[in-house]
């Protein structure tokens, strides 16, 4: 089969496409056929030797996909041969024609969702429900801003956000962002370059401040988030790209929180919920990732370019395979 293949850590354009033996499934596993792969920002960090965490050398990028089930191993009792699904965490990587998954993370995708939204969940949406619902602790009418709110994560908080029954604030930094995240609900979007911003945002709030941030760039914000937070506001941090200087009074007369945001420290019961509250959104279409590009698997080291640019718009996705 085919599948990007990293030989070396570096920029873009180690990403390269070359033929690998199939995976075959194991006992508990799944072999999926890819139709779609997601391309998240954090993997352009593990691409270029700088993450944490590195890979052993080659190795195949990639944890989100959608697809078809073609072998199913033994002791999975909840998938078929056939069944269109979406992989939240594989194991051989999902840049590829096929990719291996244990079962527990493989999941059934609803009709009326395409192969390529589905492609958009593991990493964006499970990330969103974690930093929305399982650490911010979010609540119906609970004023949320959403902190860049235009890329994968960003959109599915949105949506998540104003299915909860809250108001929903989102800041984006081109005209077309902020018009994609005015569509899916939030009431007031504001370009976050402008130096008035913060001042948009408290005056919609009648001065009382926002009572959960979901913050993509903490590095830059952080600071500023502190000094809109309402009494016992919370601050969840999905990301950040370096260091900041806070003033920590900023947290005391709010008794405001600051909260780290890790998909991968869930437990499997935060990771069952997690995915029966999407597959649920995604049954009732309030959850419906939104695709701002379709690019080949050959042009893999083009979506990474894309996915790191603040003009982004939308997930960007890998098609592997039409239909």
């Amino acid at each position: 089969m085919k599948a990007i293949r990293v030989q070396e850590f570096g920029g873009p354009e180690v990403l390269k496409v070359q033929e690998v033996a199939d995976p075959r499934a194991g006992k508990g596993q799944v072999i999926v056929g890819v139709r779609a792969a997601g391309v998240n920002p954090v993997e352009t960090y593990i691409r270029s030797g700088k993450y944490a965490s590195k890979p052993e050398l080659p190795y195949t990028p990639g944890n989100d996909a959608a697809g078809v089930v073609e072998e199913v191993g033994e002791g999975v009792s909840d998938l078929e041969v056939g069944d269109r699904v979406y992989v939240a965490g594989s194991i051989s990587g999902t840049y590829a024609e096929k990719t291996l998954a244990e079962g527990s993370r493989v999941h059934r995708l609803p009709e009326g969702v395409s192969f390529a939204q589905g492609a958009g969940l593991g990493v964006p949406y499970g990330t969103a429900w974690r930093g929305f619902h399982q650490r911010a602790q979010a609540r119906p009418s609970d004023v949320v801003l959403v902190h860049g709110a235009t890329g994968g994560v960003g959109i599915a908080s949105v949506q998540m956000a104003v299915a909860w029954g809250c108001r929903v604030i989102g800041t984006g930094g081109s005209e077309e962002g902020r018009a994609l995240v005015k569509e899916q609900g939030a009431e007031l979007v504001v370009d976050h370059h402008d130096a008035g911003y913060v001042d948009q945002i408290m005056k919609f709030t009648g001065g009382a401040g926002v009572d959960v941030i979901l913050e993509m760039l903490a590095n830059v914000n952080l600071g500023k988030d502190l000094m809109m937070l309402a009494k016992g506001g919370r601050v969840a941090v999905i990301g950040s790209r370096g260091s900041v200087e806070i003033n920590p009074r900023d947290t005391m007369g709010r008794e405001a929180d600051v909260r780290g945001v890790y998909l991968g420290g869930a437990t499997a019961k935060e990771y069952a919920d997690m995915h029966a509250g999407i597959g649920a959104g995604l049954a009732t279409g309030v959850l419906r990732p939104s695709v701002g590009k379709e690019l080949r698997l050959e042009e893999a080291a083009k979506a990474h370019e894309m996915v790191m640019e603040e003009k982004a718009r939308g997930k960007v996705v890998l098609v592997v395979l039409v239909v």
